[in-house]
């Protein structure tokens, strides 16, 4: 059985079965451009920078096996922007340091076109470890994985608002216990769905305004949630299931 840990006070989920993976989603390189056209001027390649100095720094503390990276490597949907040509490939330099796996998310496309030699890409319906499914979330999981038991995925950036609130704008956890027939009708017994936030800090301090729910299938699917713990990056459970519609 897989077993999960956040890294304190990091958007980073540790699994462990035989070997020790680094999960993160959804570091959507290039969103500079949308910043751009508001007048408002970032370098991208100090931002890719800054992201994997982060990382490096997590994986030279938690010493993994692989970097799982759940989809929305980039910010274009079907296109590769000019930013992105420059920085996604420089954040692929990880590869070089350790095992990195891709699972695509819907703004991947093409991204086969950015991958250095050394780094994997998986199938767009995620990656089966025992008894988890990691993927990203914007598609709906196979029938013949009615055996699973956790989810793990990205694609709905949780992130908490609520004005006056000092966590006004944080991304956050959410972990969610429901039946797992009504994701799979002909099974039964339990299944937990962890939802991991973004890595891309700035993704909503610069556009918070603009925030637009992701829809993900898996989650509209989970009609009757048993329970939830909505977790502050530093461990903080400050909500359950009545919050769900706030964050994600």
């Amino acid at each position: 059985m897989v077993r999960t840990r956040i890294v304190q006070s990091q958007p980073a989920l540790i699994i462990e079965e035989k070997k020790r993976h680094l999960v993160v989603t959804d570091l959507h390189i290039g969103f500079e451009k949308t910043m751009l056209s508001n007048d408002i001027f970032v370098e991208p390649r100090e931002l890719v920078q800054e992201t994997l100095d982060s990382l490096l720094s997590i994986i030279e503390s938690e010493k993994p096996d692989s970097l799982i990276l759940l989809g929305d490597i980039k910010s274009g949907i079907d296109s590769i922007s000019k930013i992105e040509w420059q920085a996604v490939p420089l954040f692929f330099e990880i590869g070089k340091k350790i095992e990195t796996i891709v699972i695509p998310g819907n703004h991947d496309g093409n991204i086969q076109k950015l991958l250095p030699e050394g780094v994997t890409l998986a199938s767009s319906s995620g990656l089966v470890i025992d008894d988890t499914l990691l993927t990203h979330g914007h598609t709906m999981p196979s029938k013949n994985l009615s055996y699973i038991s956790k989810i793990i995925m990205g694609h709905v950036h949780p992130v908490f608002f609520h004005e006056g609130s000092v966590l006004n704008g944080q991304r956050v956890w959410v972990s969610i216990q429901a039946q797992k027939n009504q994701l799979f009708p002909s099974s039964s017994g339990n299944l937990e769905i962890i939802i991991v936030p973004s890595f891309n800090k700035y993704f909503y301090a610069t556009q918070k305004r603009y925030y637009k729910k992701s829809i993900s299938p898996i989650i509209q699917s989970i009609k009757n949630f048993q329970s939830a713990k909505i977790v502050t990056l530093d461990g903080s459970i400050i909500g359950n299931e009545s919050m769900i519609e706030s964050v994600i």
